[in-house]
């Protein structure tokens, strides 16, 4: 791929994510969220075990002391809750809340709705994934 191709495809990623966050503002400021609280309220899969504090910052790519910043602000809100890991005591992780639930499930689901992304087909979704799989796993 040419450096103007990939320069653009890149861009092009980025824009995705920042007009998404911005369709998203208006919920987030009415639960007073932020980006960054979002993102990590997106990282805490309610489908799996609550994550631990060192799986959430490598998640969002962040050091222990931004994770820490952000996760109280998340407990202030009562969004989430720290806890001990059961595998590890000497871990904490980090659990949704009932609130938390309910937040996350209409923040994301506002940034679904309003994403640039929600124009493509179900086979261009699929599509995407399989390419954007490809470039992670190469990592």
């Amino acid at each position: 791929m040419t450096a103007p191709h990939l320069t653009a495809a890149v861009a092009a990623t980025y824009d995705i994510w920042m007009r998404t966050i911005d369709r998203v503002g208006p919920v987030l400021a009415e639960h007073h969220l932020t980006p960054a609280t979002f993102q990590a309220l997106w990282v805490i899969d309610p489908d799996e075990p609550p994550p631990s504090m060192k799986v959430v910052a490598e998640r969002l790519h962040c050091n222990a002391p931004n994770l820490t910043f952000v996760t109280n602000q998340l407990v202030d809100r009562g969004l989430v809750e720290r806890a001990v890991d059961p595998d590890d005591r000497r871990s904490r992780v980090l659990a949704l809340t009932d609130r938390g639930h309910e937040i996350r499930a209409e923040v994301v689901g506002t940034a679904l709705e309003g994403t640039p992304l929600a124009v493509l087909s179900e086979s261009e979704i699929r599509l995407l994934l399989d390419l954007l799989g490809r470039a992670l796993d190469s990592d």
